[in-house]
């Protein structure tokens, strides 16, 4: 019997800001390595021991999902859509229905798609070391050795689990506690982190929703129920969806259960969560001298215990005689703060989006199911972007009331609908889409199509466009 990973990828996570934004977070991006977080838990979670993935996500992030898993040749089982981020309590009750539905004794491995877990063999003997205990009806939860005194995690206290691996009986979770709390665990030596990560037969965890949130099973039942397929998503209902209390499955039923074990890990893992551990990630890979982290954009002179990163090509960093800070720049925002208020820098998203600005969750590039486009200039009455549109993929039939659009391809063949005329252009090629036009784009071709889109009008908002036909079936 192989496992079935279920991948939790809905989340939109402020502290790795501004490289993690609402429209795009950090799980999609390629923070350590080439691979994104979500693609390294793919892999992580594939080979023998494993089924096909099946992964939580919400509507905006369908398409990527499912884009970045056909990058690295990981076919899901499903890709369930949420209707509102509700946590975790009833994401996984839903993963666990779904799977019960074939075979109730089936196992699963909930993990975040966020964390990093470099040593696959490590952490794949450690979930072996738990599968008798979940198939026994556990549920296996996994502890990491804490290697210092940390604050920004929550704990779980195993029963005699000073040195032993486990399945250990799991006594408690601990809320995030405070420095000399943190030091007294890591003394006692029976406290590890909690990973959020769990290994269940899917009956097991319906029976701990029966018995401890009952109040989740008939919605999230029923939300499967009412489940239509979507260009091969499975939307969860929202009616009985959008009503749940919004609770993690630690709060709505771990800490009530009383088959609970632990298994210790003692491998290297990070959840990344804020740029002092991506800090010490690149640290831990490629020590760098005086701890001064950069990346081929930035420059440190005399600096010592610094993150210097350029996230976008043609912003070059410089950082001179600095200590003890990080500096992260995109293209439309620069974050410079003390290494040691990592944790804080949600605060900046939430100033930025109390004075309404774009950058708190929003890039200059945003994607979508047929490429992504990019504003390059924006100012009253026109805005110039690149589209591009990958092979294949076509924007939906449209138009506009307040906008006339110019097009001039700049690489690869566009296929462009304007009312009855279909036109096919090439490079340096260009044509005009006036105001009220039906039109369409269309790349016909096998590889990307690039092109110059200068908009002008009264009006320049996304939300000024009447689909008339659309592949993708957005509204």
């Amino acid at each position: 019997m192989t496992i079935t990973p279920v991948l939790l990828a809905g989340g939109s996570g402020t502290r790795l800001w501004p490289v993690s934004r609402k429209s795009f977070p950090k799980q999609f991006a390629p923070l350590v390595g080439d691979d994104s977080l979500f693609q390294a838990s793919a892999r992580r979670l594939s080979g023998p021991r494993y089924g096909a993935p099946l992964v939580m996500t919400n509507a905006d992030f369908r398409f990527i999902v499912a884009e970045q898993l056909d990058q690295i040749g990981i076919a899901p089982a499903a890709i369930l859509i949420e209707p509102s981020g509700r946590n975790t309590a009833p994401a996984i009750l839903a993963a666990a229905l779904r799977a019960a539905e074939t075979d109730p004794d089936a196992v699963l491995l909930v993990a975040p798609s966020d964390h990093v877990v470099p040593d696959t063999e490590a952490f794949g003997r450690a979930v072996d070391l738990g599968l008798p205990a979940a198939r026994a009806g556990r549920i296996v939860t996994f502890g990491i050795t804490p290697t210092r005194p940390e604050t920004g995690y929550g704990y779980m206290e195993a029963e005699g689990g000073n040195g032993g691996e486990g399945p250990l009986v799991l006594k408690r979770f601990v809320e995030k506690p405070d420095a000399e709390n943190a030091a007294r665990m890591i003394a006692q030596g029976d406290f590890l982190w909690n990973a959020g990560i769990f290994l269940f037969a899917a009956r097991t965890m319906v029976e701990a929703f029966e018995t401890h949130a009952p109040e989740y099973l008939g919605p999230v039942q029923a939300a499967l129920t009412e489940a239509r397929m979507d260009l091969g998503f499975l939307r969860l209902a929202p009616e009985p969806w959008d009503g749940l209390p919004d609770r993690s499955v630690d709060y709505a039923v771990l800490e009530k259960a009383g088959n609970l074990s632990v298994v210790r890990y003692s491998g290297h893992w990070s959840d990344l969560g804020g740029w002092d551990a991506v800090w010490h990630e690149i640290q831990r890979d490629e020590p760098a001298e005086r701890g001064a982290v950069v990346d081929g954009r930035s420059t440190a002179i005399d600096c010592d215990n610094v993150l210097l990163r350029a996230q976008d090509e043609g912003i070059e960093v410089v950082g001179i005689g600095l200590r003890d800070v990080m500096v992260v720049a995109t293209d439309d925002a620069v974050l410079v703060a003390g290494m040691d208020r990592a944790q804080e820098v949600r605060k900046a998203v939430s100033a930025l989006k109390a004075k309404g600005a774009r950058q708190a969750e929003h890039f200059l590039r945003d994607h979508r199911p047929w490429g992504w486009f990019e504003t390059l200039a924006l100012a009253d009455r026109f805005q110039v972007k690149r589209i591009v549109v990958n092979p294949g993929a076509a924007l939906s039939l449209q138009s506009h009331f307040h906008r006339s659009e110019h097009w001039i391809v700049v690489s690869g063949t566009a296929r462009v609908t304007v009312d009855e005329t279909v036109t096919l252009l090439t490079e340096n090629q260009s044509i005009y889409v006036p105001l009220g036009a039906v039109h369409r784009l269309e790349n016909p071709g096998k590889v990307p199509m690039v092109l110059i889109e200068v908009q002008t009008g009264v009006y320049l908002g996304e939300d000024d466009i009447v689909r008339y036909e659309d592949v993708y079936s957005r509204g």
